[in-house]
């Protein structure tokens, strides 16, 4: 598998959190117009929305612990997105069809993005 440097991977991950947005986005238009739905919708586009930007704003960060704090809003944020997505599922507004890739990519960025958090962590102590 061919390495790639951490400025790639950077902007392959501001793309990919900024589709993951986009993603949730079309979601949330196919939500029914039930007041619980677009509660719940609107949560998932707020923390969603989230991933992306403070992605983003952690690759422009000007120290360590600037980067460290905004990879620790983007794990909390991608768990409520999955969280949010889950109970789409579970109280019957969506079908798992319906959600399965975006629950899917939400665990993914989670695993990426916890696993940056702890290795800066480590490296900072």
């Amino acid at each position: 598998m061919e390495r790639i440097s951490k400025s790639e991977f950077a902007d392959v991950f501001k793309s990919r959190t900024k589709q993951f947005v986009i993603d949730n986005i079309a979601l949330f238009r196919l939500l029914p117009k039930t007041e619980e739905a677009k509660i719940i919708g609107k949560q998932l586009l707020r923390s969603s929305s989230s991933v992306g930007a403070n992605y983003r704003a952690a690759c422009r960060a000007r120290s360590k612990a600037e980067f460290y704090s905004k990879l620790s809003i983007v794990v909390e944020e991608a768990d409520e997105s999955a969280f949010w997505l889950e109970v789409l599922v579970e109280s019957q507004i969506l079908k798992i069809v319906q959600v399965e890739r975006l629950l899917k990519e939400a665990n993914k960025i989670l695993k990426v993005v916890a696993s940056a958090r702890k290795t800066v962590s480590v490296n900072n102590k």
